[in-house]
């Protein structure tokens, strides 16, 4: 209701109600912004949707700033841990006991830019197999969220961890996107907004 005022739009729902949501805002010409989690089966409906209406879309899993920069810090390490075979990288993510997807958005993120910086194929919340990144998903009662990416040898473990104290980063984030996406066209990411590359 309403729609057709705004400036922007924030989706942070559900995955049930993410693509109506979004596609609504297309319909009405309004940028959106989604950071809404578990729908990405329909992203790229999303985006022919956004093309098709000459429309403005930002999608992040994660618009905490500082996880944003721990992105681009993963995919480095990735880069730099591909020639080291003896090392075998996992990860764990806990959030509140709220939260409904798993793993999150974050940590499937996080585990793509491990992927496209590396030989691994693919993740797994089960036993990983060859070529695949082993997510532990906890949930535990008032965490915003942790994320933690380990390199393992026989000798040594190397670790970087994101630690979110509260939700406000994320909301900020959003009104940080949300402000720099006004007067804009096309599909764009936190990479964009706070040029990280």
């Amino acid at each position: 209701e309403g729609i057709e005022k705004a400036d922007v739009a924030i989706d942070f729902s559900l995955p049930s109600t993410a693509v109506e949501n979004i596609s609504a805002c297309f319909n009405n010409n309004i940028p959106v912004i989604s950071g809404t989690t578990g729908w990405l089966e329909h992203y790229n409906e999303m985006i022919t949707l956004c093309q098709e209406k000459n429309g403005t879309f930002l999608y992040g899993s994660n618009f905490s700033v500082g996880v944003n920069i721990f992105f681009e810090l993963n995919n480095q390490l990735a880069k730099l841990m591909n020639k080291l075979k003896e090392y075998e990288v996992s990860m764990e993510e806990i959030h509140h006991t709220q939260k409904l997807d798993a793993p999150s958005g974050t940590a499937i993120s996080l585990a793509n830019g491990i992927i496209d910086n590396s030989n691994y194929k693919n993740w797994t919340l089960e036993t990983p197999q060859e070529n695949q990144i082993h997510i532990e998903a906890k949930r535990i009662e008032n965490i915003p969220g942790t994320h933690s990416v380990f390199y393992r040898s026989e000798v040594d473990e190397i670790e970087i961890k994101h630690t979110a104290f509260s939700r406000q980063g994320f909301a900020l984030g959003a009104v940080i996107a949300s402000e720099w996406i006004l007067n804009k066209k096309g599909v764009f990411s936190m990479k964009d907004v706070l040029s990280l590359g």
